[in-house]
């Protein structure tokens, strides 16, 4: 997925969470973590009409890999699949972390948008990448914002971002049409400034877990 993005294409890890360009042989993964996952994810989800299972299938995948690859080539998008890795070096496909909407010159910014298999929930996958992604946004990608827009009834994903300290900054009524209606939406931001202090996102939130523990 070579592209004009700068920054692009990379490959991030940080102990078993590891980012990297999505390939043509996920489908069958991609396919079999979102079909899992309909009832954890689909609440949360702008996604085309029609059955999940057929949205999703690896045929769909197939569709949905040609654009992203497309969006990273003009510079707009970064598209992540989000793996853990086992000891014995094997990859499972557990999400997907995108940053997209790319803008550059004088706005420098992107909106992060991300999902994660329900079976690895709550293990700080997610945070984990997000705080990758950001870092390689601040850093290689050249970017100076980062925005996450979230439904206020999303309590995890919502606690994702508040643990790593980005902040509330604006309320969107009826900012999407997700499952069925015009959702209304928090809006968190990040700049590099506030985290460029502390060594970048990531060393953050290592030392919020070593905290927390």
């Amino acid at each position: 997925m070579l592209g004009s993005t700068p920054g692009w294409p990379a490959v991030l890890a940080d102990g078993a969470v590891l980012l990297r360009p999505y390939r043509r042989s996920d489908a069958r993964a991609w396919s079999e973590v979102r079909i899992a996952n309909q009832a954890w994810l689909s609440p949360w989800e702008s996604a085309p009409p029609g059955p999940w299972a057929e949205m999703n299938s690896a045929r769909a995948y197939l569709y949905v890999y040609r654009d992203m690859k497309r969006a990273a080539s003009r510079g707009d998008s970064m598209p992540f699949a989000v793996c853990l890795r086992g000891d014995d070096g094997k990859e499972q496909l557990v999400g997907h972390l995108n940053l997209g909407s790319i803008v550059r010159r004088a706005f420098s910014s992107a909106y992060a948008g991300y999902w994660v298999d329900s079976r690895v929930a709550g293990r700080g996958v997610v945070p984990t990448a997000l705080a990758l992604a950001v870092d390689h946004a601040f850093g290689p990608g050249g970017l100076h914002r980062v925005e996450v827009n979230i439904r206020p009834e999303n309590v995890p994903s919502r606690r994702v971002v508040e643990k790593l300290g980005f902040r509330e900054e604006a309320y969107h009524p009826r900012y999407m049409h997700i499952d069925g209606a015009w959702r209304d939406h928090l809006g968190y931001a990040m700049t590099n400034e506030e985290v460029a202090a502390e060594g970048g996102l990531l060393a953050r939130w290592r030392r919020l877990r070593t905290t927390t523990k």
